[in-house]
């Protein structure tokens, strides 16, 4: 009762999951970001896909049992975007199974003209998306794709790492020599590439992760309804992976082709690095 008086009380949504406190949406969300919108020199070779693989699963079952309303981080996701997208760039959207793309929508910065009108552009790709099963059955020709990008968000942890398809194109991507890009949560989907016996590929990379720190506060000021059902940065640590951050913070990571970044704060600071990476790499 008395968080619920304080703000920082979880809401309880119509589905019986929790989103954010009102406390903690003051604090860890934006209703503008700080998108700069740059006027890269167009990429216009062949190597103009990316492929992003989005989660379809929105609640998270936490430790004491309770949902939280999750997805993918709508900045995390549509910054980055944006950024490829103005350095000549183009877009594959797939989900696990071609079920709708996920967003955590209670982060959505509706007040940023850019990110809306992107967001709104690519709309009917998020709500048809292609399938991850579909893709990964016939791998495509990787003369065609720059990069794979998976967007964070705590959604990013459910069912992605447990996922052979995504497992078996991070692999292709790794073999092809194509950029992989990922923030916050989005490492998580890395994990996928010990499925099946097979040897983590990114052992001894450096990466940007959101720290592990951070989702054991959350619960105090109502981010989360409970503690994490597993430790992201635990779980890379153990696999050999260099976390370079230990804050949620704007830290961003280029290692070989590996582009990652920290937190939502990250986000514009990703696409640059990203945009300007993919550049610099395929107009050599």
């Amino acid at each position: 009762m008395l968080k619920k008086l304080l703000g920082l009380a979880p809401t309880l949504e119509p589905d019986g999951s929790y989103s954010p406190s009102k406390v903690a949406l003051r604090f860890g969300t934006v209703d503008k970001t700080d998108f700069e919108p740059i006027s890269y020199p167009q990429y216009s070779g062949p190597k103009s896909k990316v492929l992003v693989m989005f989660t379809e699963q929105k609640n998270m079952t936490m430790q004491n049992g309770k949902l939280f309303s999750t997805g993918n981080h709508p900045v995390e996701a549509l910054l980055p975007m944006l950024h490829l997208k103005n350095a000549g760039f183009d877009f594959e959207i797939a989900t696990p199974t071609g079920k709708p793309v996920v967003f955590e929508m209670w982060a959505m910065p509706t007040q940023d003209k850019h990110v809306m009108e992107f967001y709104n552009a690519y709309k009917s790709q998020f709500e048809a998306p292609k399938s991850l099963e579909t893709i990964a059955s016939d791998l495509p020709d990787a003369d065609s794709y720059a990069a794979v990008f998976i967007p964070g968000g705590h959604g990013a942890m459910l069912g992605i790492p447990e996922d052979k398809n995504v497992g078996q194109l991070l692999h292709w991507a790794h073999d092809n020599d194509l950029f992989t890009i990922t923030i916050c949560h989005g490492p998580g989907s890395l994990l996928a590439t010990t499925l099946n016996g097979q040897d983590f590929i990114y052992d001894g990379y450096k990466m940007a992760v959101f720290p592990d720190s951070v989702d054991k506060q959350a619960p105090m000021m109502g981010y989360l309804p409970g503690h994490m059902p597993w430790a992201l940065g635990e779980k890379l640590t153990a696999l050999g992976v260099n976390i370079v951050n230990a804050k949620l913070d704007d830290t961003t990571q280029l290692d070989r082709n590996l582009i990652t970044g920290a937190s939502p704060l990250a986000a514009n600071a990703l696409g640059k690095l990203a945009a300007n990476t993919l550049l610099d790499a395929l107009n050599t």
